[in-house]
């Protein structure tokens, strides 16, 4: 069985946990606490020498990176309903994910640091760098509002593990800030996230975590 050693309420844990829910994947959680420091713990970085959550463990296989751990975890599970075999079809998921983990999730952390990171540590967010990412953040929302205005979901009519990618950056998209208003489509799949079952299994972990200390 997987091993998953993460923390639910990070951005890429909960990725990873929500695109095992959907994929079917069989998998068990290996607590490690990102508030704590555990990610930087000897017995951490033995797994992931990174220092960064989420890795996963398949007998003598460490494997750190969540987009790679979702694309294993699709193919060791035989099901391509949500990471399709069909080449192009494949390859267009798999684009996404790259661009989730480059230019994506970036982009919408500053605002995750600014309006949610910053204020659980006591801190004032800094508006003017928020301003500065924000024609960037517009830009890349218009890319996706736009793929989303030909399709429910980013690769076709059936979810993939790229609409999971896509989504987790913007996870707190109302504790972030996020201006979906000016992007109806992007706004309008991110309620569609939302409601699917494997993205609401994951919603209690992220609500404890954003409780005051």
């Amino acid at each position: 069985m997987l091993q998953l050693y993460l923390d639910p309420c990070t951005v890429n844990c909960r990725k990873v946990l929500a695109g095992l829910d959907m994929l079917g994947a069989q998998y068990e959680i290996n607590h490690v606490d990102y508030f704590t420091g555990g990610h930087k713990k000897p017995e951490f970085l033995a797994i992931n020498p990174n220092g960064a959550l989420p890795a996963a463990m398949d007998g003598d296989l460490a494997l750190s990176e969540s987009n790679a751990i979702l694309q294993y975890a699709a193919d060791l599970s035989g099901s391509d309903k949500h990471y399709p075999k069909d080449l192009k079809q494949r390859a267009d998921v798999n684009r996404w994910l790259l661009w989730e983990g480059s230019t994506w999730f970036p982009s919408c952390y500053v605002y995750l640091v600014e309006y949610v990171v910053k204020p659980l540590l006591n801190a004032k967010p800094d508006e003017a760098i928020v301003a500065k990412e924000a024609p960037n953040w517009h830009r890349l929302a218009d890319i996706l509002d736009k793929r989303l205005a030909k399709s429910k979901w980013l690769a076709g009519d059936t979810p993939t593990i790229a609409d999971i990618a896509i989504a987790a950056p913007m996870h707190l998209h109302k504790a972030q800030r996020l201006p979906l208003d000016d992007h109806p489509n992007l706004k309008r799949w991110m309620a569609d996230i939302e409601q699917l079952p494997c993205w609401q299994k994951t919603q209690g972990a992220v609500d404890r975590a954003l409780q005051p200390k």
